[in-house]
C-alpha cells in the first residue's frame, strides 16, 4: 500500500486515505465486499475524494460496477502505471509503447463507455446507437493497435541492425536493472559521468540511455540504463517494451541494483529475478550490486569493512564475486564494482 501511494503521488495524486480487507478471493462484482464499499462511501464524505485507487488490476465489470456505486473516477495498478508511463515518455519510441500499452488495456473496457447510450432506439429489428459507437471504437482501436505495432516492429528492426553494429566492434555490453528507485540511473551518472534524470520517484527513467565507458585496466564496453522494474507490472507493458527489452538479451553482463535500505527490499530482489525468469535472462551472468549503503553507513571505511549484510531473511557473506557493496550517490565502493565488472570481462 506504501508502494500504490508512492506510485500515486508520482503520478500527480494528492492521498487522502487508504483502505485495506482481506479476502479469501476478491468479489467478481466489486473486488471488495459491500461492507467495504460502505465504509469508501463514508470515506468520501470524510475527505472529499474523486477517485479511487486499487492495488490489483480490475476487470471491466468490477471498474464499471465500482464506478456506478461510488460515483467517482476508479482505477487500477494497472492503468495507474500505464498513467505514469504516458508522463515520462520522452523519446519517438517510448511513446509508441506507451500507447500501445494503453490501447491494449483500453480495449475489452469499451463496453460500459457507451452504456449510456444502449437503451435509446433500441427494439426489435433495430441497433442501439451504442452499440453501434461501440463496435466503431472497437474498429478504431484495433487499426490503430495494429499501426503501432507495425512502427515498433520497425524500432525493434532498427535496433536489431544498431546492436550488431555494436557487437561488430567487439565491445562488451553492461546493462543495469533492478526495482524501480533502486539508483539505476544514479550509478548509471556517476560511472557515465552523464546527465539522466534521477529524482526520487518511480519510473523516473523509461528510455533505455547507453554510454560508452572505460575501465582502469583501459578496456572499454559500453553501459545501457533501462527501466525499472515493479510489482505486478502489467503484462502490456512487458509486451509493448519488447523491443526495449530485448538490450537485456544482448547484454554480456547484467548489474542488479537492489536498494538495501529498503523495508521490503527481498520482495523487490525476488521481483526483478521473476522478471529476468519471464525474460528468459535468468541464466545471464550477472552482479547484485546493493545500493545506498551511505543511508546505513557513516562512511566509506566502514564500507570496505563489512564483512557480512543482511537481506533474504539470512546473513550474505563478503565479499563475492557476485556482490558488491556501493553508494551510488556518494560514489563509494565504485572502484570495487569496476574490478568485479573487469575481472567479469
Amino acid at each position: 500500500m506504501q508502494e500504490l501511494s508512492h506510485l500515486a503521488k508520482t503520478a500527480g495524486a494528492n492521498v487522502v486515505g487508504t483502505l485495506t480487507q482481506k479476502l479469501d478471493s476478491p468479489s467478481p462484482t466489486y473486488y471488495i465486499g459491500k461492507g467495504k464499499i460502505g465504509e469508501l462511501i463514508a470515506l468520501k464524505e470524510q475527505t472529499n475524494y474523486d477517485t479511487v485507487i486499487f492495488d490489483d488490476e480490475l476487470s471491466p465489470r468490477q471498474q464499471r460496477n465500482l464506478e456506478e456505486v461510488l460515483g467517482v473516477k476508479v482505477i487500477d495498478r494497472s492503468a495507474l502505471i500505464l498513467h505514469i508511463f504516458a508522463r515520462k515518455a520522452r523519446t519517438h519510441e517510448g511513446k509508441l509503447q506507451v500507447e500501445l500499452a494503453q490501447h491494449q488495456y483500453l480495449l475489452p473496457r469499451l463496453v460500459g463507455q457507451w452504456r449510456h447510450l444502449e437503451r435509446l432506439g433500441g427494439g426489435i429489428g433495430t441497433r442501439g446507437p451504442g452499440e453501434a459507437q461501440l463496435e466503431t471504437d472497437r474498429r478504431l482501436i484495433y487499426k490503430r493497435i495494429n499501426l503501432l505495432q507495425q512502427k515498433i516492429e520497425g524500432v525493434r528492426k532498427h535496433r536489431t541492425l544498431y546492436r550488431g553494429r555494436r557487437k561488430e566492434t567487439g565491445m562488451p555490453i553492461i546493462a543495469l536493472v533492478g526495482y524501480t528507485n533502486a539508483g539505476k540511473s544514479t550509478l548509471f551518472n556517476t560511472l557515465s559521468k552523464a546527465s539522466v534524470e534521477v529524482e526520487d520517484r518511480l519510473f523516473s527513467t523509461l528510455d533505455p540511455v547507453t554510454r560508452r565507458l572505460a575501465l582502469p585496466t583501459g578496456q572499454r564496453f559500453l553501459i545501457t540504463d533501462t527501466v525499472g522494474f515493479i510489482h505486478k507490472l502489467p503484462p502490456s507493458i512487458i509486451a509493448a517494451f519488447r523491443a526495449t527489452l530485448e538490450e537485456l538479451e544482448e547484454a554480456d553482463l547484467l548489474l542488479h541494483i537492489v536498494d538495501i535500505t529498503h523495508s521490503n527490499a527481498a520482495n523487490q530482489c525476488l521481483t526483478v529475478e521473476k522478471i529476468l525468469s519471464e525474460l528468459n535472462l535468468e541464466k545471464k551472468p550477472k552482479i547484485t550490486v546493493f545500493n545506498k549503503l551511505d543511508l546505513a553507513l557513516s562512511s566509506e571505511a566502514e564500507l570496505n569493512v563489512l564483512t557480512t549484510i543482511p537481506f533474504l531473511e539470512e546473513e550474505i557473506l563478503l565479499p563475492s564475486d557476485g556482490v558488491a557493496l556501493i553508494s551510488a550517490a556518494k560514489g563509494w565502493g565504485i572502484d570495487g564494482l569496476l574490478n568485479k565488472i573487469a575481472c567479469h570481462l
